[in-house]
């Protein structure tokens, strides 16, 4: 069902599609052009975290799946199939990819709604419209990719050239399970890999559903592989598979330093990684908006149910603006976000993504307010959901980065108000984190902008506004928030290596 048909749907619509999710929902693998069972018959239980119910399976692949899937991507890698194509084939089979992601609408949005929880309406109106743009931005840059001539003497002739790396691991999170899937798999492709997907078993569904339709749209078998299991055994089995040439991950800062270790424990494949963030909001007291302002906070943090990486999760504020910040904060953001059955399109906030992590968030809000931070709004499990994994909307505000909740990830729905002085601690502030993801400054003077965003420590700056822009914008973060570039056509690069070709003309 398309996009159309799909924003049509209501409420009961999208519960009775629910109860038909056994037959829409595929769990096995896709290897070759083809669904398998995981190799040892097992399966894992995918849970909506908004029912604490079964919404399916996944097959529990290991280390004999892994092999597998690689060999059949390297077996398509040797015999050229994709990566030899003609480029403006290649696109189109990538255009009619993103084409069908699209007629797929409603079945992919319910995956996603029901594997991690996320607002039916965020999976029409972002995940799978921004899955099928990132799609057709990758093809674009197919024969954009350029390579170079070095001014040598008459006699030589030097070539620069790109080239693919051959069979590519990618592992995706759970968070955005359609949406990070595709920033792995269609730079990847577009670069002419063959690749090896292991989605996040929490949320594997859309991603096996994507391989699917990329062989329904043209695309070799082979080509797009998918292992569902365990990130222990399938994730780590990818990572130190000596035929795979890079990893692509997204995911936790600490599982990112494992994969780095497996790299060296293997055959010193590439490793590209976009990890954790603590991001910092800076706003000053000369900021033009306090409307736009306040909103673009609580969007920040709240939005996805604060599962971000870079969500604004540290608020700076001057001073001078800091109480008056923190009323309207509270007057507009309390209200602004309130959880609830993620399948009924006018629901903008849905449970975690399982009861882990809502016992982990909720552990930070009770050191919050064990530490000293002033607790303003939130912090419980909404009344009359108490059968799902739902945390409120919560705000604290009095927070300092020596806190728990001022200086660890969370990821959740918690926003921790900061108050400075001077622009020399505000930076200050904004660089003591281990992260490096995201920062966003606001004020009316050009000068203190421009010196602010070259002084703080991070991949990504915003001046008067947050989280917005296109694939023009370069997304990737500094220290340990990872050393990659994603949805740009930096991306596509990344997933090719150079070659030096000395010509001798004498």
């Amino acid at each position: 069902m398309d996009a159309r048909s799909a924003k049509a749907l209501s409420k009961d619509d999208w519960a009775k599609m629910a109860g038909d999710a056994d037959s829409i929902f595929e769990g096995r693998c896709f290897i070759n052009g083809e669904y398998v069972d995981a190799a040892d018959g097992g399966k894992i239980e995918v849970i909506n975290p908004a029912t604490n119910e079964a919404c399916g399976t996944c097959a529990a692949g290991n280390e004999k799946d892994i092999d597998k899937a690689v060999a059949a991507a390297k077996e398509s890698f040797k015999a050229k199939t994709w990566r030899k194509m003609a480029p403006r084939k290649r696109m189109g089979i990538m255009m009619k990819f993103a084409d069908l992601l699209q007629a797929n609408t409603a079945e992919l949005a319910l995956m996603d709604s029901m594997n991690m929880g996320k607002p039916i309406s965020d999976c029409l109106n972002v995940d799978v419209p921004a899955s099928a743009v990132n799609i057709r931005f990758m093809a674009e840059c197919i024969d954009k990719m350029y390579g170079k001539v070095a001014n040598t003497h008459e006699k030589a002739l030097n070539l620069s050239v790109r080239e693919p790396y051959g069979v590519v691991g990618l592992i995706s999170p759970w968070n955005y399970p359609l949406l990070m899937g595709v920033w792995k798999i269609a730079p990847a492709l577009a670069a002419g890999n063959s690749i090896v997907l292991k989605p996040d078993e929490h949320s594997p569904h859309s991603c096996i559903k994507m391989a699917e339709l990329f062989v329904e749209a043209g695309g070799p078998p082979g080509v797009f592989n998918v292992v569902t299991g365990h990130g222990e055994e399938a994730g780590q089995s990818l990572a130190l598979h000596q035929d795979v040439s890079k990893i692509g991950f997204t995911g936790s800062t600490e599982v990112g330093k494992l994969l780095l270790q497996y790299a060296g424990q293997s055959n010193m494949k590439k490793v590209s990684l976009e990890t954790g963030g603590k991001s910092p909001m800076i706003y000053f007291a000369d900021l033009p908006d306090m409307e736009l302002a306040v909103s673009t906070a609580y969007d920040s943090i709240y939005a996805n149910m604060g599962e971000v990486c870079n969500a604004g999760s540290r608020i700076y504020v001057e001073r001078a603006i800091y109480a008056d910040f923190v009323d309207q904060f509270i007057a507009e953001g309390q209200g602004a976000y309130t959880p609830g059955d993620p399948l009924d399109p006018e629901t903008n906030m849905g449970p975690l993504m399982s009861a882990q992590a809502q016992k982990r968030v909720l552990g930070f809000i009770e050191s919050g307010k064990n530490e000293g931070a002033k607790l303003k709004f939130g912090g419980n499990i909404p009344t009359g959901l108490e059968s799902g994994c739902f945390v409120e909307p919560t705000m604290f505000a009095d927070v300092n980065n020596d806190m728990t909740i001022g200086r660890e990830e969370i990821f959740g729905p918690v926003a921790s108000i900061i108050p400075f002085d001077s622009e020399e601690e505000a930076i200050e502030m904004a660089n003591d984190t281990i992260y490096g993801l995201c920062a966003s400054v606001w004020t009316s003077n050009v000068s203190r902008a421009h010196n602010m965003a070259k002084a703080i420590e991070s991949g990504m700056v915003y001046v008067n506004c947050y989280d917005v822009g296109d694939m023009t914008f370069e997304f990737g973060g500094y220290k340990q928030s990872g050393n990659t570039k994603d949805s740009c056509f930096e991306s596509v690069l990344g997933y090719t290596q150079s070659k030096s070709i000395w010509y001798n003309l004498g």
